[in-house]
């Protein structure tokens, strides 16, 4: 393989979030405030009608048989720009660098979207309550400043900030629909029909409604982007992913399920239909509840939809460090804070594309809600669904050639493949239904062009792929390669050996010989041993394993990953300690 050109990767901080630290992040990325006040309402007044909830029961379905082959991927492949990892592992480095391109467009223009559905919550909030009128642009400015600064620091600082807005939108969504529930239900009590699966396929446009279900989701995905970042990413990354998936699921159809009951089956539709389609969700929150809890719900619209947003800039930062560590766009990109260990300069760059996005939006005189959310809405989820597509057939083919231990009929076969096809029907369902979900931007440039961008950007990816392969063999061969040392993969044959540290007050590696297999045992003990030298020292463990590297002149922790080889294979091929003779008695 030819050599890494970029020898010096900055790494972020290891161990910086846990399992309830990464699911906090993805669900604040599917938002489920914004999620079901935004959808639903579109969902049951022009959709599968009073069968949304039977909806989300289908693409939960859908979205766990996907999560299974995903999940799978993760637990061998550890990278910031998760889909472009994978795919660059699973179907070659071309598709992964378009596919890269297009995640990074995704989550790029996602931010500037949920800028937009904030600063029009914000403005109706405070007018409706306050009395005070403001711009828009100046709720969108407060945002962007505040997401900006938060994204400099430690990741676990956001995650913090997300986890206390997320609790409180769940919270008052939860309230809600439980008060219901006690209750009894609204005029037609608790209905069976909205939760009933062969309703999900019914109503006035059953395809519009489904698309909104699985538009619900989108961000669940960015677990896998803090894998890096986590404790133990083999194992949080993919409890983490089902936890949201399954979780986010169980949770919409428990709300929506209730949020129809409590408004009766004709009440919901009228409601959803109507001039004032958030009534769907104030209505039950006023007679359940109380008058005041829909103050609070207003306000909690805002809190969430920031949450959102912050977890999007989050995503995209991440993208953008995993290209430009590899030298692609700008290699000041791929840089980490020294201290905080945040891709500061990826994030200040996200940072400025939102404001020049933002701002384009607010010159030209457009809504913040009808165009700036919408049209940028349904751009990032053009782009993020075909990602998703590629990914499900990347983890059959990663698979088929690698790591036949780990092969499963259903796991890293079926499951993906029954996937794919579920993605694939939902990017139809988006091209079919693309023009109603556009609403009253359906009439605008930007919405005729954002087919021409998904795919201009998809095959520039492509182009440059070739261009390359061709001509720059050496940065070819580095696309989506640099992952985490530990989650490499190796190819049988070349068997890494430990490297000594460089101090003598860090403990050497094991003496004692080899065995015929890797125990977990075996495992725990070394890393135990790597844990106390890291507290003696008062240093990162991610900077205890650097000085290591250094000592032999290797690589990195995040490299270009050598090829894979199974753990006995790595184990065998270790030179055994030479044995002391044997003791003798007097």
């Amino acid at each position: 393989m030819a050599e890494n050109p970029t020898p010096e990767v900055h790494r972020l901080k290891a161990n910086s979030v846990g399992l309830v630290g990464v699911v906090f992040m993805a669900v604040a990325t599917a938002a489920p405030i914004t999620a079901m006040t935004g959808n639903l309402p579109i969902a049951v007044g022009f959709g599968n009608g009073t069968g949304a909830p039977a909806g989300y029961l289908f693409a939960t379905l859908v979205l766990t048989v996907f999560s299974v082959g995903y999940v799978a991927m993760a637990k061998r492949i550890t990278a910031a720009g998760a889909f472009y990892g994978y795919i660059s592992h699973g179907l070659g480095r071309i598709a992964g660098m378009a596919s890269g391109m297009l995640a990074v467009l995704a989550y790029i223009v996602f931010e500037a979207s949920i800028v937009g559905v904030f600063s029009y919550f914000a403005k109706t909030t405070v007018a409706d309550q306050l009395g005070v009128d403001l711009p828009w642009i100046l709720y969108a400015a407060v945002m962007l400043a505040v997401t900006a600064v938060l994204s400099y620091f430690d990741i676990n600082l956001t995650a913090k900030a997300l986890g206390v807005m997320l609790v409180a939108e769940i919270a008052v969504l939860f309230a809600v629909a439980t008060a219901v529930l006690i209750a009894g239900g609204g005029p037609d009590g608790i209905p069976v029909e909205p939760i009933n699966p062969k309703n999900a396929f019914t109503g006035t446009s059953a395809g519009l409604g489904l698309f909104f279900a699985f538009w619900s989701w989108v961000g669940f995905e960015s677990t896998a982007m803090y894998g890096e970042e986590s404790r133990n990413p083999k194992r949080v990354i993919p409890r983490a992913t089902l936890i949201s998936v399954i979780g986010v699921g169980l949770f919409y159809i428990y709300v929506s399920w209730m949020t129809i009951a409590g408004n009766g089956l004709a009440g919901s539709v009228k409601l959803s239909a109507s001039a004032s389609p958030l009534d769907l969700f104030f209505e039950p929150t006023r007679t359940f509840i109380g008058a005041w809890a829909v103050d609070a719900f207003q306000w909690l619209l805002l809190t969430g939809s920031f949450a959102c947003g912050m977890a999007f800039h989050q995503c995209a930062s991440r993208y953008l460090y995993a290209i430009g560590r590899e030298g692609f766009l700008h290699p000041a990109l791929g840089r980490t804070h020294a201290r905080h260990g945040s891709p500061y300069i990826a994030s200040f760059t996200q940072s400025v594309i939102a404001v020049a996005l933002v701002a384009a939006f607010w010159l030209a005189g457009e809504d913040p809600y009808i165009h700036l959310y919408t049209l940028l809405a349904i751009l990032g989820t053009m782009a993020i669904l075909i990602v998703q597509t590629l990914c499900s057939f990347a983890v059959i083919g990663y698979f088929r050639k690698n790591h036949p231990e780990d092969r499963h009929w259903f796991k890293t076969l079926t499951a993906p493949l029954l996937g794919g096809v579920g993605m694939i029907a939902v990017v139809v369902l988006l091209v079919m239904n693309m023009e109603t979900a556009a609403g009253l931007a359906a009439d605008s440039l930007f919405f005729k062009a954002i087919p021409w961008i998904v795919g201009a950007v998809f095959f520039g990816g492509l182009g440059l792929g070739f261009y390359l392969k061709a001509k720059r063999p050496e940065r070819y061969e580095v696309i989506g390669r640099i992952v985490l040392e530990d989650a490499a993969e190796r190819t049988d044959g070349e068997a890494p050996s430990p490297p000594p540290y460089r101090r003598a007050d860090i403990p050497s590696p094991s003496r004692r010989a080899p065995m015929a297999r890797t125990t977990p045992m075996h495992l725990l003990k070394n890393l135990a041993a790597e844990h106390a030298a890291a507290r003696r020292l008062n240093i990162p463990v991610d900077e205890l394993r650097g000085l290591r590297a250094d000592a032999l002149g290797r690589r990195s922790l995040l490299s270009t990953p050598p090829p894979p080889a199974s753990p006995s294979a790595w184990v065998s091929a270790r030179p055994s300690p030479p044995r002391p003779p044997p003791r003798t008695r007097p």
